[in-house]
């Protein structure tokens, strides 16, 4: 998921030009891109467009931003949802174990009532002083949960905080770390300035180097940007399998940590090696 665009409900004339594009994974919004007065029909739009049988067979990875859980629009947003097209459903706001159980056990009586075998995902957003400081409670909070997605916009803009690199990198590297120590993925928010293709490009870079999967898109001229940042080199990938091979040598002969090109590897570095293997058989699936 290198690219995560982000398409607002209320625009049912943007589902298919999203659909068409180059984007990895398609984020369809019924929270803050949709007014009050229009958060029904966005959803009734959303679920339509969802029930199409293209849509399962398109290759995207479909994911659906629901309204936070004190919202009085959240259970009807999970009984509409809760649909065989729909990978994640995305929860904004949430900020203690407790809520993730109620989510968990609110969607699951959403897909036995619509009759979906396979259990949704849920991407969780961290986007509070708490949820930060309990993020890796969060994402061990369930096995539904999948990933912990950043949101910077309101982590920082209400309490004060400026959007430079320094902040960013200690945000971005306390997410991660909850991420990795739950074993879930971990996504990058958005950047806010359409028009501002390198202030995307620090942000993504230095969320690629973290470990993160990919980041959000606003707009589709940031796909691009994110594809590229978050795929991988093909000289990594080589490199790879040749660890991966180079370890299977050395356990033939009896020994753990080994000499690669010069350098020491070890279990951790191996590890490494195969998530990139992984990951890389995934993306072209």
């Amino acid at each position: 998921m290198r690219s995560k665009l982000f398409v607002p409900g209320a625009r049912p004339e943007l589902f298919d030009k999203a659909m068409a594009s180059p984007a990895d994974a398609l984020s369809f919004d019924l929270e803050d891109s949709v007014p009050e007065s229009g958060k029904q029909a966005a959803r009734e739009q959303v679920a339509d467009f969802l029930a199409r049988t293209d849509i399962s067979a398109s290759g995207k990875l479909v994911i659906v931003r629901t309204n936070g859980t004190d919202s009085p629009h959240f259970s009807a947003d999970l009984a509409a949802m809760a649909v065989p097209g729909v990978w994640l459903l995305n929860i904004p706001k949430i900020e203690s174990v407790a809520q993730v159980h109620d989510v968990a056990a609110a969607l699951e009586q959403a897909e036995a009532a619509n009759g979906i075998s396979r259990p949704i995902g849920l991407l969780i957003n961290i986007e509070t002083p708490r949820g930060l400081r309990l993020a890796a409670e969060l994402a061990a909070a369930h096995p539904r949960v999948a990933g912990l997605q950043l949101g910077l916009g309101d982590l920082f803009a209400p309490n004060g905080i400026a959007r430079d690199p320094a902040n960013v990198h200690a945000t971005l590297l306390a997410v991660k770390m909850a991420a990795a120590e739950a074993g879930v993925f971990a996504c990058d928010g958005a950047w806010p300035d359409v028009a501002d293709a390198d202030g995307f490009r620090i942000e993504a870079e230095m969320a690629q180097k973290l470990g993160f999967i990919g980041k959000s898109c606003i707009h589709p001229r940031q796909v691009a940007l994110a594809n590229a940042i978050f795929s991988v080199p093909e000289a990594l990938v080589d490199e790879a399998r040749r660890i991966v091979a180079a370890a299977h040598q050395a356990s033939d002969q009896g020994r753990g940590a080994f000499l690669f090109e010069g350098r020491m590897i070890d279990l951790p570095f191996l590890r490494r090696a195969e998530a990139i293997l992984a990951g890389t058989s995934q993306a072209h699936a």
